[in-house]
């Protein structure tokens, strides 16, 4: 398996910018609004709901909410006249543990199709032991199933910087394929493959992607993404 290097430089930046900078564009809360878009289609076709439940990735840190990889989202499944609609329940900052505190709010706000968890990047960025972030990602699954079975649940993986140690790196990331093996989720390896740590795609805090970046993003997103939209028309 190819191994996926990320510059320290990214994680460093990563810890001061998530852990309290607000977007002038974005401001996080305690309890955030679920931005959604009624579609001119709402009338004719029962739509179903894309959740992506994250941190200030899935809140599009710095940009208008459309150019963010959630906002895309939404953009490409108009472009092929699918019966979905995206919401954003990104917080920036969010832990696992605070993620975990706040999913039951989210889950009783509305019915949810497909549940996206982008968790776990910040943790790792503050050492916080592997084996409690897992606990907590674990416990935000069960309790999205337990709102409902039929909920498709994908997983986003993360990677812990590399001056937290191999050992700690490697039980971060195997975080997310252990759980994604036990609960039989889709899995996204490493949510920003091609893009993290690359200057150019990101903003100028070094961590947080451009406009440009979220298109790739999105496209990592969609390739997993994609097969469940279409099996969910069926």
């Amino acid at each position: 398996m190819k191994k996926i290097t990320i510059s320290l430089l990214f994680f460093s930046l990563l810890i001061w910018s998530c852990g309290g900078e607000s977007s002038p564009k974005n401001t996080p809360s305690a309890a955030p609004k679920l931005e959604t878009a009624e579609k001119p289609q709402a009338a004719k076709t029962a739509l179903k709901h894309v959740l992506f439940f994250g941190n200030s990735l899935t809140a599009a840190y710095g940009l208008d909410p459309s150019e963010g990889f959630e906002g895309l989202i939404q953009q490409k499944m108009e472009e092929m006249k699918w019966p979905y609609r995206t919401i954003n329940a990104g917080l920036s900052g969010e832990t696992t543990a605070g993620g975990n505190s706040r999913v039951d709010w989210i889950l009783e706000q509305q019915a949810i199709d497909i549940f996206i968890l982008e968790l776990g990047g910040n943790d790792g960025l503050r050492g916080i032991d592997p084996a409690d972030s897992y606990k907590n990602l674990k416990s935000i699954i069960e309790k999205v199933k337990a709102k409902d079975e039929n909920i498709t649940i994908v997983l986003a993986g993360m990677e812990a910087p590399p001056n937290m140690g191999a050992a700690f790196t490697k039980e971060f990331r195997e975080n997310y394929s252990r759980l994604a093996k036990e609960y039989d989720l889709a899995l996204i390896p490493f949510l920003l493959d091609k893009v993290g740590g690359v200057a150019a795609l990101n903003q100028k805090d070094g961590i947080h992607p451009t406009a440009e970046g979220h298109k790739i993003v999105a496209e990592t997103i969609w390739k997993v993404l994609e097969p469940l939209l279409e099996k969910g028309q069926g």
